[in-house]
């Protein structure tokens, strides 16, 4: 699987990453066990980066994650950590929260580290990103935060995520350190951050894109949807092409774009994490490119 640094001053990563939001609702259970199958087959498939953010599972999956890595410490110099902070939900993990908020305060950040350093059982995460932008903190009090936590060393690099253009700038702006990505929604159903400037916005300040939902949570790929009737015809033409599976072609799509995305996928399907890394050989070209475009759009370019 390909490699290339996250950003100007991030990590070294895979191309694609394996996001944890589901590891907590594995119908085959979440056992330290079967938790290690998945790690092992993201592994095995050339997937080093895992995707975390402290709220998924309702707080408890990095905990979950933080078991394996306890029991198999060796594992922690083979992967990169990536963990987003900032969205605070009522739940037994946050008795004191009342309501859905966002938080990304210089003391928030901090404290979202710490909480995450725990539960994950490590020194240090690769990537701290800002889960969504907080409108009621100014953007130099969450640099001053973020800052802060790459200057003690427990973060690596900085990013944000859900940013818009100006969000991205501005906090930028008050940074020492790089903001290294932006993790977007971004799929064939999808296609805002191509029009919203904020791709292009990552290739101005060598930062890479990470595409959240490429499947669009698995909406794509329906049989008898109203949703994607125009598209599923076009992937399985394509793919027909390729000797590839609809959602290989859908993640070539999105990996195709020049900001060059590292895109995420969330299974909880050893198999099916196997099957999606084998995309990352697929080169889409210009024509089958534009095919799902327009068969997404239900028109021709402009």
């Amino acid at each position: 699987m390909r490699r290339f640094p996250l950003g100007a001053n991030g990590p070294e990563v895979s191309a694609i990453a394996y996001g944890v939001w589901r590891l907590a609702d594995d119908p085959a259970g979440i056992s330290t066990a079967r938790i290690r199958e998945k790690i092992d087959a993201c592994l095995e498939a050339g997937i080093t980066t895992f995707d975390h953010a402290d709220i998924y599972g309702l707080y408890t999956c990095e905990g979950l994650f933080g078991k394996a890595l306890a029991e198999a410490p060796e594992l922690r110099d083979q992967i990169e950590i990536v963990t987003k902070c900032g969205i605070r939900y009522p739940c037994d993990a946050l008795p004191e929260v009342e309501v859905k908020h966002y938080d990304a305060t210089a003391d928030s950040v901090r404290a979202c580290v710490d909480r995450s350093l725990r539960e994950l059982r490590t020194d240090r995460i690769d990537v701290l990103l800002i889960h969504r932008p907080d409108w009621l903190t100014s953007a130099e009090d969450t640099a001053e935060g973020l800052q802060s936590v790459v200057d003690t060393g427990k973060v690596r690099a900085v990013g944000v995520s859900n940013y818009s253009v100006a969000q991205f700038d501005l906090l930028a702006h008050y940074l020492d350190a790089p903001l290294v990505t932006n993790q977007l929604e971004l799929s064939l159903l999808h296609m805002d951050p191509i029009y919203d400037g904020t791709l292009d916005q990552c290739q101005g300040y060598d930062a890479i894109p990470m595409a959240w939902s490429p499947l669009a949570g698995g909406r794509l790929l329906e049989v008898h949807s109203e949703e994607n009737a125009g598209i599923l015809p076009a992937l399985n033409a394509v793919a027909a092409d390729y000797g590839a599976t609809v959602s290989q072609i859908a993640l070539a799509w999105v990996a195709a774009l020049p900001s060059h995305p590292q895109v995420i996928v969330g299974t909880n399907n050893p198999a099916r994490i196997a099957e999606a890394a084998a995309s990352d050989a697929l080169e889409l070209t210009r024509t089958h490119w534009y095919r799902l475009w327009q068969a997404a759009q239900g028109r021709e370019v402009p």
